[in-house]
């Protein structure tokens, strides 16, 4: 899809880069971030119930799926000088070693002000299963001509 402002309409689709998470990719994620949360490393402690919950292992960063959408927005704004503004996200389901997960976005609207233009986005974020494990809203901001 090319990326300029005046060609988006809402329900245009943008879609991300598939991401294999293992517990390498879990372990190297908690070193770039500096968040060592047994959550994320330590299989006995999630065996444990938290509260009504159980997981029954390690589970991925929640942020994890954050930067997965910052990428995909990056990657398709990029080439139009855009700009990714904000990202607000709620994260719905686990992500465990062995999963796949994916980021779509869909055009939801299209702003222009004096001083600017923008569109907001629909993201989600779907693992192997095609069950949504996080969703959100992005904002990026384009360029005035």
């Amino acid at each position: 899809m090319t990326t300029t402002f005046e060609g988006l309409k809402a329900g245009d689709v943008i879609d991300g880069p598939k991401f294999d998470v293992s517990r390498e990719s879990i372990r190297l994620f908690c070193d770039a971030s500096l968040d060592y949360n047994p959550l994320h490393l330590d299989d006995d402690y999630m065996k444990g119930n938290f509260g009504k919950t159980n997981f029954g292992g390690i589970i991925m960063h929640g942020m994890n799926n954050f930067g997965l959408i910052s990428r995909m927005i990056t990657d398709w704004a990029y080439s139009a000088g855009a700009v990714h503004r904000r990202l607000e996200t709620r994260w719905l389901k686990p992500v465990k070693p062995g999963d796949a997960i994916q980021p779509t976005g869909v055009v939801k609207s299209k702003h222009t002000s004096a001083n600017s233009r923008w569109v907001l986005i629909d993201v989600t974020v779907c693992n192997q299963a095609g069950e949504k494990v996080a969703t959100g809203e992005v904002m990026v901001e384009f360029p005035l001509d």
